[in-house]
């Protein structure tokens, strides 16, 4: 069972008995070691269903479930491994009617919420609600409610901020729905008010594993202290040197609590890297060297000194993006065995990708771009989808809300307002609550009609959905239904720029497209030629479209370069990365001093400068085998052209400090030397097995 397990795994996975702390370092192994100690937890005689293991991510979640599949069997199936978040939907699921909650509470997505927002603000200004939104979620995330959130306002926009909050928790309460940050608030509160429930969810939790623990907030940490209870039976796995989610709430306090809260603490340092050469290793530890240390640690490897670490200099962003192509077609050249997807290009922000995208298709190297928008989290997208998921299902109440409100039909909060709070006393969902025969007596006589009406459209809609068939009918059918509710209009009036808005429509457009093709019949395939496809009802279409969110998952296996921000980048590896675009300004992101500023904004900037060291760090330790970074000459800001500086990281990566110079000609030269050689070792081969 633990076959393979270096002396700091093996001491991480036998230690059962209470608090454990596991500092992994970057690839050192740390689901490795999650999945080991659920197996060893087992053999020692916990119940699987009593093991709970906590990630950050899906994609993280189903890679330990498989792994754990691997290691235990189907006893794997038992184990509850999930998010957080997914842990506090089923604590609200099973024991939420405690705070009134129905078992069929909606989870509203951001755009629910930013509409939400505007109308709790009375505003249709998008920018402002979105910035409730994030301070919101801020005090959410440090466990303050609305009343706590007013008290603790530093100026007049936290202020009317707290007073929307209030608005916005009522209408949440009175919708039966739940934003993100309440799927670990509410549990907290849940957990507290309630001692029989918590009680019984400790039983339950006979232990529980916390990966990436270094990326959890304030109320996540105070959750699992009330999971684990007195007893404390858990293992935290994390790495302060790779907290860079600050911005979201995560904090540092959380791993300095740990020791103080549970003075039994066995903390455990997993150093040894099994993904990066030493010379890497050498640079992203120097790199981390000036951040203050927690728990003091150094990564090594056996893996060799590899290639030096390339600092390389360009003149602009298009020389930049000219020769990061250069150099990964220099080295795929230069290996029969490499493959587009061996090489990564991080950079710092979503905007830098452009120039190397252009770079890239020149050069008819295909890539994908990681950690930007999907096509299906688009507004425009999720409002028609919204539609289509309140046909399939009538159940859906945030799809209720979006359909009903977007594009505007005369359905204001306060009609759904008084539905909700009818839908809540007949524990009804609201698409069932508006053809009640009772709701005449909760709502006035206009506001039922105006539902009527709504309600009359959506059956009629779902009917007509059953009844159509293939492509053109299908395209039909979305083409009327957007006239009939006016969707062109709608997104011409929401938006200032009208070249924005005719982007959405061509969105919208596409996505009817995309929608009518799978119906079926007579279309072309991608070569423009006529061909025969099953014919299915619109209906049956609309029910995969859920399927949609799987599709990014499935781009890992795609043979491509990929383009990603560091962010992004967190808990992923490639052979070779591009590190680009590190310049004073943008890594570190915008680090100008103030004169005369005062000790807490100075404190503050320390602060962001040490996560933005975190942020390099995490780039650096990216690369297995190689590693090349890049510094611009002169470079953008706004429309100007500026002179630009090397980041400071650079210099701390303790490199020596003349910037590489390839010269095209040794490369070349080298890579003929290659070739030839690898001709000959061939000829030989072949000649020693001839008969």
């Amino acid at each position: 069972m633990s076959s393979g397990l270096n002396l700091a795994q093996l001491e991480a996975v036998n230690h059962l008995g209470g608090p454990c702390l596991v500092l992994a370092g970057a690839g050192s192994g740390k689901t490795r070691v999650i999945t080991h100690k659920i197996g060893r937890l087992i053999n020692a005689g916990l119940a699987a269903d009593r093991i709970a293991a906590i990630t950050f991510t899906n994609k993280a979640a189903s890679e330990m479930r498989e792994r754990a599949k691997q290691l235990v069997g189907r006893e794997a199936k038992k184990v509850l491994i999930c998010t957080f978040h997914a842990l506090g939907v089923r604590l609200l699921r099973d024991d939420g009617a405690a705070l009134g909650l129905k078992k069929q509470f909606s989870i509203l997505d951001t755009d629910d919420i930013t509409s939400l927002l505007k109308d709790c603000g009375g505003t249709t200004d998008t920018a402002a609600a979105r910035q409730w939104q994030w301070t919101i979620s801020a005090w959410k995330s440090a466990g303050l409610n609305a009343e706590q959130a007013m008290a603790a306002a530093q100026d007049e926009d936290e202020r009317v901020a707290a007073a929307i909050m209030e608005r916005y928790q009522d209408r949440l309460s009175a919708y039966q729905s739940v934003d993100f940050d309440d799927l670990i608030g509410l549990p907290l509160k849940l957990l507290n008010e309630h001692p029989d429930v918590r009680e019984r969810w400790q039983k339950k939790m006979g232990h529980v594993l916390v990966d990436e623990y270094q990326d959890t907030n304030a109320t996540q940490y105070e959750l699992l202290k009330l999971l684990v209870g007195e007893r404390a039976r858990f293992t935290a796995v994390g790495d302060d040197d790779q907290s860079i989610y600050g911005w979201r709430g995560a904090t540092l306090d959380n791993l300095k609590k740990l020791p103080q809260d549970y003075p039994e603490l066995k903390v455990i340092k997993l150093e040894q890297n099994y993904r990066s050469t030493s010379g890497i290793l050498r640079a992203a530890n120097n790199v981390i060297g000036p951040n203050p240390k927690l728990f003091p640690k150094t990564l090594w490897s056996d893996l060799g000194e590899g290639e030096p670490v390339r600092v390389v200099d360009a003149d602009n962003e298009d020389h930049e993006a000219e020769r990061a192509v250069a150099r990964i077609l220099s080295l795929q050249a230069s290996s029969p065995h490499r493959e587009w997807r061996d090489f990564a290009i991080l950079y710092r922000a979503n905007h830098m990708a452009r120039s190397f995208e252009q770079s890239l298709r020149r050069a008819n190297i295909p890539y994908k771009v990681s950690g930007g928008q999907s096509f299906f989290d688009r507004a425009e997208i999720r409002d028609l989808c919204a539609w289509l998921r309140l046909l399939v299902n009538n159940d859906d109440d945030p799809a209720f809300l979006r359909s009903a409100t977007t594009p505007k039909r005369g359905i204001g909060h306060t009609t759904l307002q008084g539905l909700g709070n009818f839908a809540t006393q007949y524990k009804l969902s609201l698409f069932e609550a508006l053809f009640s025969n009772s709701l005449a007596a909760a709502l006035p006589a206009r506001a039922v009609a105006t539902l009527h009406e709504f309600g009359r459209a959506v059956n009629e809609l779902e009917y007509r959905a059953k009844h159509t068939v293939g492509h053109e009918a299908a395209r039909a059918f979305l083409t009327e239904w957007l006239k009939d509710i006016d969707y062109e209009k709608h997104l011409y009036e929401s938006e200032d720029n009208e070249k924005v808005a005719a982007a959405r429509w061509t969105n919208v457009m596409d996505f009817c497209d995309w929608v009518a093709k799978r119906c079926g019949g007579e279309v072309e395939d991608e070569a423009g030629v006529q061909v025969e496809s099953e014919r299915k009802t619109l209906m049956e279409v609309v029910q995969t479209i859920a399927l949609l969110s799987t599709l990014s998952e499935r781009e890992q296996d795609q043979n491509v370069v990929t383009l990603s921000t560091l962010h992004a980048s967190k808990g992923l590896e490639w052979p070779h990365v591009l590190l680009v675009g590190v310049n004073e300004g943008l890594l570190p992101f915008k680090m100008e001093e103030e004169p005369g500023q005062s000790d807490a904004a100075a404190e503050s900037m320390e602060q962001r400068l040490q996560e933005e060291r975190r942020l390099m760090y995490v780039g650096i330790t990216r690369a297995q085998r190689s590693l090349a970074v890049s510094w611009l000459k002169r470079r953008k800001k706004g429309r100007e052209s500026v002179p630009g500086i090397p980041s400071r990281f650079i210099k701390e990566m303790a490199l020596d400090q003349n910037t590489v110079k390839e010269d095209p000609r040794e490369k070349l030269r080298a890579l003929r030397a290659e070739f030839a050689q690898r001709a000959t070792d061939q000829a030989a081969a072949k000649a020693a097995t001839a008969p």
